[in-house]
């Protein structure tokens, strides 16, 4: 909130309660009784070379991993194994933010974001999503719009 707050971007906040089997964006959409398609996960990968990316998608897409390895050139990419996450992000599962993390990485955010007037994001802890505009998100998050999910 703080580097939307930098930046001037406008963005409002919604709580949702949740349990340790209950952090997914899914269940993010039920409790805030959201489309799916408007919620975005955040999804951290590396690559063979240890090079860590950041992808945006909305709540029940799956990543194509072969548009994935185009995108960033990887030979092979996988999920950050989860051990890894928090020391790697500052997030954990279910609170990962596209914003703020420790480092930067490259973040592609899925370009169907840009047909709606606003999408969800986590504010960077369970329970807390951030609502702003798709543009507002690829600014402060120094993000590109890509094509990366399965059919």
């Amino acid at each position: 909130m703080r580097i939307l707050e930098s930046l001037g971007i406008s963005y409002t906040t919604q709580s949702y309660d949740w349990d340790e089997d209950h952090i997914d964006a899914k269940h993010v959409c039920e409790e805030l009784h959201l489309d799916p398609e408007q919620v975005f996960k955040t999804i951290v990968l590396e690559d063979s070379d240890k090079q860590k990316f950041v992808f945006c998608l909305p709540a029940e897409s799956v990543i194509s991993m072969k548009r994935v390895r185009e995108i960033t050139g990887s030979k092979t990419i996988d999920l950050l194994p989860l051990k890894d996450l928090q020391k790697t992000t500052g997030y954990i599962r279910g609170g990962c933010s596209p914003l703020g993390m420790i480092r930067k990485f490259p973040t592609y955010i899925e370009e169907t974001a840009q047909l709606f007037d606003t999408i969800y994001v986590s504010a960077g802890m369970r329970g807390l999503q951030l609502c702003l505009r798709p543009d507002d998100l690829l600014k402060a998050a120094e993000a590109t719009w890509a094509d990366f999910t399965q059919a």
